[in-house]
């Protein structure tokens, strides 16, 4: 794990990455991290994420500023941009249950090929999907989901890298450090090795490669 400025890990990304940003409708998310992108004008990037938050918050700053070309969520209903966005067709969009979508990214990060559901089977989102049988019940198979880059926010990062979440602030944080190539994460607090009990580790050191400093 590398200690960098919110400049530096943002400036490692390019242009059309794919990035998994955690966060539900704003709360979790790495705000200094999406205010940055906006500020380095990172364009044409290929977000995965719970949802799309409302304007000027969370990933809302993106879509205010356009700079996403694709998004999978679960959820834009509250974003009107996203609409407006996606009716122009200047944005992507797939929709999927939220359940599917944090059992896709949970799969990429556990190296499993994908996962096996009901949701979905027997509508259009079968369509294009392998469709399995199991004891007379069809499933559909709904492929991993892994990334380039995952932006993360922590309550509490130690010096090493071990992170733990405030309460439903935790929500795709931890599944999404498991799923991306390169973590980077920001944190509330930074403290020494050894304020977070081992028990309350939930994202362990090894998966984070870059913790932004804070002040």
């Amino acid at each position: 794990m590398k200690a960098v400025s919110a400049e530096e890990a943002v400036a490692m990304i390019p242009n059309g990455a794919t990035v998994m940003v955690g966060g539900f409708m704003g709360v979790g998310t790495p705000e200094r991290l999406l205010d940055e992108l906006v500020r380095q004008r990172k364009s044409h990037l290929s977000i995965i994420a719970n949802d799309a938050a409302v304007p000027g918050r969370g990933l809302g700053k993106l879509f205010d500023a356009e700079l996403v070309s694709t998004i999978m969520a679960s959820h834009i209903g509250l974003n009107p941009k996203v609409q407006q966005q996606m009716m122009a067709k200047t944005i992507e969009v797939t929709l999927m249950p939220q359940g599917t979508l944090v059992e896709r990214i949970r799969c990429g990060g556990c190296g499993l090929g994908g996962v096996l559901t009901p949701t979905g089977a027997g509508t259009i989102v079968e369509e294009g999907k392998q469709q399995i049988e199991i004891d007379g019940k069809h499933f559909l198979l709904e492929t991993a989901l892994r990334s380039q880059f995952a932006l993360v926010h922590a309550f509490l990062a130690d010096y090493l890298g071990n992170l733990s979440y405030a309460l439903t602030a935790r929500n795709f944080n931890p599944v999404m450090a498991m799923a991306a190539d390169t973590v980077i994460v920001t944190a509330e607090h930074i403290v020494p090795v050894g304020v977070i009990s081992p028990d309350h580790v939930v994202t362990p050191a090894p998966l984070v490669d870059y913790l932004v400093t804070n002040g």
